[in-house]
């Protein structure tokens, strides 16, 4: 049940990131396109928890991950408020 549900998480991740590429496609602007890339480090985390039977997140590579994915959302948002235009 457990790689089930870890499978959806990971599903929801990709399609998340899928909109916001389309949407930076459509606009250009490089917010999206974080966001997009966040979401896909994010899928690649769970995913790589599941395959490798890391249900309980005790390795590093998975922290890495989502710590990348993090700091890049939070650099676009800090990039996008301070940003004049």
């Amino acid at each position: 049940m457990a790689t089930f549900l870890s499978g959806m998480i990971t599903a929801g991740y990709l399609i998340a990131a899928l909109f916001f590429l389309r949407f930076w496609k459509r606009t250009s602007d490089t917010l999206f396109a974080t966001f997009g890339v966040s979401f896909a480090l994010f899928a690649i985390s769970q995913s790589l928890s599941v395959s490798f039977d890391f249900l309980h997140d005790d390795k590093t590579t998975v922290f890495v991950l989502r710590l990348l994915g993090f700091a890049l959302l939070l650099a676009a948002i800090a990039r996008k408020n301070l940003s004049k235009t």
